[in-house]
């Protein structure tokens, strides 16, 4: 990759402009007869003196200059000052610089080799501040790209939690709640049942933020995750089971007890209504076809003349594929999506599959004898 310069030297004709540079603007630990090589960690030492003074793309040459020699390092090298050179670039003064430093730190993680420890380090930095300057999808897109992105340097299960907080944190103030709910989810992921109590307050966090995203219904994973297992027997745990497995009638027997402590929560008793509303319908869509409108009116506790009105509204959510027959007061329900996905579902996929396995293996066969009966007939009239 072609690395952007302070200025077309060599490396030891760059660390003396930087020297002169730094010098200028007040650096006290510059000595002007080091080698470049000595002379680039004090360099880095105080490279963030370039945002006191000058324009930002002088900054941005400066720091660029930095990265370009920094990349020429072995990584015994490299790494310490790398890690200096991140922790001076992830607070920038302002948004302006913050931009900044996102550009450079990007030239720094491309720069590096995909196999180098510190590329962690710079991703991580990166991830820092492209969530205060809310650029946090120019880092992040999803997680299977940062997996393939980072798996090079082998990250351990600590780093990988440590990004994976703070990625979620940039999500979040970026409005980005889906990512951020993904992100957070993979974290818990990452605890086992030797230490998923360490992630008690993350797992409470995780099933509060999905209950209240309002386009989050199939919550059914969050339960083999080992956090939320720890969580067993607490109120919190019986919310979200709820949520998982029971009909509207549950959550407001729930509610009525325990109205304060869902209210403590944060999470608003209008909105838990509507989703269980649509859940409740899912579950009944399950084991019936045929959904007349007395039965909807009473499970999911509606007015005679609110049924249609919030069945179209569970139609806009693609979870349940159906139609209304107004004329026999009833929905006829085509397909709809699973609340909960367990061992029965995988064993009726597995016949499913072998089912049409079965088919395409015939399909073939009768093919092939088509074929081989053409074959022959071409074969006799030639």
């Amino acid at each position: 990759m072609s690395l952007p310069a302070f200025i077309d030297l060599t490396v030891e004709e760059q660390a003396a402009e930087l020297r002169q540079h730094f010098k200028a603007l007040g650096a006290s630990n510059i000595d002007d007869e080091q080698g470049s090589e000595d002379d680039l960690g004090n360099i880095v030492a105080v490279a963030d003196l370039c945002f006191k003074e000058g324009s930002e793309s002088e900054a941005e040459g400066v720091l660029n200059s930095i990265v370009s020699m920094l990349v020429l390092l072995p990584n015994e090298k490299a790494e310490p000052m790398i890690n200096i050179f991140c922790q001076k670039l992830a607070k920038p003064p302002s948004s302006k610089l913050g931009l900044v430093c996102l550009r450079v730190l990007s030239v720094l993680f491309h720069g590096l080799e995909p196999v180098s420890p510190t590329r962690y380090t710079v991703y991580h930095a990166l991830v820092q501040v492209a969530g205060q300057v809310e650029q946090i999808k120019s880092v992040f897109t999803d997680l299977e790209k940062m997996r393939a992105q980072l798996a090079p340097c082998k990250p351990n299960n600590d780093q990988m939690q440590k990004l994976l907080r703070i990625l979620h944190e940039a999500l979040l103030n970026s409005r980005e709640s889906e990512l951020a709910s993904n992100v957070m989810v993979e974290l818990l992921s990452t605890y086992t049942t030797e230490n998923a109590s360490q992630a008690r307050e993350e797992a409470q966090r995780c099933i509060v933020a999905s209950l209240a995203d309002p386009n989050t219904f199939l919550l059914d994973h969050l339960l083999t995750l080992q956090p939320v297992k720890v969580l067993e027997g607490a109120l919190l745990h019986d919310l979200l089971t709820i949520f998982v497995t029971e009909k509207l009638s549950a959550y407001s027997k729930f509610y009525e007890e325990k109205k304060d402590f869902v209210d403590g929560l944060g999470l608003k008793h209008e909105q838990n209504v509507r989703k269980m509303r649509i859940l409740t319908f899912m579950q009944l869509a399950e084991s019936a076809s045929e959904l007349p409108y007395d039965m909807l009116e009473k499970q999911v506790q509606l007015g005679e003349n609110e049924v249609e009105e919030f069945v179209m509204e569970v139609l806009r959510t693609k979870l349940v594929r159906a139609r209304i027959d107004q004329l026999n007061r009833k929905v006829l329900v085509s397909s709809t999506m699973h609340r909960t996905f367990g061992k029965q579902h995988w064993q009726q996929l597995r016949e499913l599959m072998t089912t049409w396995r079965s088919h395409l293996r015939q399909v073939k066969e009768s093919m092939l004898t088509i074929v081989n009966e053409q074959a022959e007939l071409l074969s006799q009239q030639a």
